[in-house]
């Protein structure tokens, strides 16, 4: 398995209060960045912010 360092990085995933966009959100901030999360569900949102 690969390891990615995402360390001084910023990244946006759209669609991350669920599914695939949650899960691409939780990955890349164990692996190191900052991440934005922009879904339109507000809601869901916060509660993938207060996962990771």
């Amino acid at each position: 398995m690969h390891h990615f360092d995402f360390e001084d990085r910023v990244v946006a995933v759209t669609g991350g209060a669920s599914g695939i966009g949650r899960e691409t959100a939780v990955q890349f901030a164990e692996h190191g960045a900052s991440v934005v999360v922009a879904d339109v569900d507000d809601e869901g949102g916060q509660d993938t912010v207060e996962q990771i």
